[in-house]
């Protein structure tokens, strides 16, 4: 067994992050990660919230999917080859509502099939575990930040933990105790869009390093908390497009 450092939930420029998936692979390669996932944005097309993120290119679509699994499945390959570095190719549903206990977010990881965005939330988490995916509720709680609020999951999670694989403890810098001392199956992630996201609680997998191991080692729960506080001395130059 090896220990990991890694980090889940990771944003590109294919929704709203500030980074490339080459300069993110780049990023998180020299500062000796073993493992990362990007899971951009994928949002509703019905409601205004997410009709405007759709038009804003802050969401993949069904269209630009295959480009961006295609991009992960390319950056994958380097990543091992230059890096030692496993890329987990994901994505987040993206349900934002302007009420805290309607919102939810997904991270579907170890998959590259498109999931309907517009089915419900436990649709959506049904068809994610009938193709063997890695269920991630992302920040089930108040955050703090001025953005929508996801706590439908938490408020769900007696009746739908059997779904959801692992729950985000950490909303970067910030440990949530009701989280941490639930018993639930934990992960701690940077949710990364720009380069000062990078510093936050992650999470050491201890696993073969392969991608069925490394999934298995987190639903087994060989896993460790860490904070990184690793100074960022450089923006990646070298830049390609969407």
């Amino acid at each position: 067994m090896k220990p990991l450092k890694t980090d889940l939930h990771i944003h590109s420029q294919f929704s709203d992050g500030q980074l490339s998936v080459a300069e993110i692979v780049d990023l998180y390669g020299a500062k000796g990660y073993g493992a990362i996932a990007i899971t951009d944005h994928l949002c509703e097309r019905g409601g205004v919230i997410g009709h405007v993120s759709r038009r804003l290119n802050l969401s993949l679509t069904e269209e630009k999917f295959s480009c961006y699994m295609e991009t992960l499945w390319r950056e994958k390959e380097r990543a091992q080859k230059q890096y030692g570095m496993l890329l987990v190719p994901g994505f987040e549903i993206t349900k934002n509502s302007f009420f805290h206990q309607r919102g939810a977010h997904v991270l579907i990881l170890g998959i590259t099939d498109f999931i309907d965005p517009d089915l419900g939330i436990e649709e959506i988490l049904y068809e994610a575990k009938a193709k063997n995916a890695l269920t991630i509720a992302a920040h089930p709680f108040l955050t703090g930040d001025f953005e929508f609020q996801t706590l439908q999951l938490w408020e769900k999670r007696n009746e739908w933990q059997h779904l959801i694989d692992l729950w985000e403890v950490n909303y970067r810098q910030k440990i949530f105790d009701h989280v941490l001392n639930s018993g639930l199956p934990l992960v701690a992630s940077s949710d990364f869009h720009r380069l000062n996201h990078f510093n936050s609680w992650k999470t050491i997998v201890h696993s073969t390093g392969t991608e069925s191991d490394f999934i298995q080692a987190l639903r087994e729960q060989r896993v460790e908390l860490f904070y990184e506080n690793n100074p960022i001395s450089q923006i990646f130059e070298n830049s390609c497009h969407k």
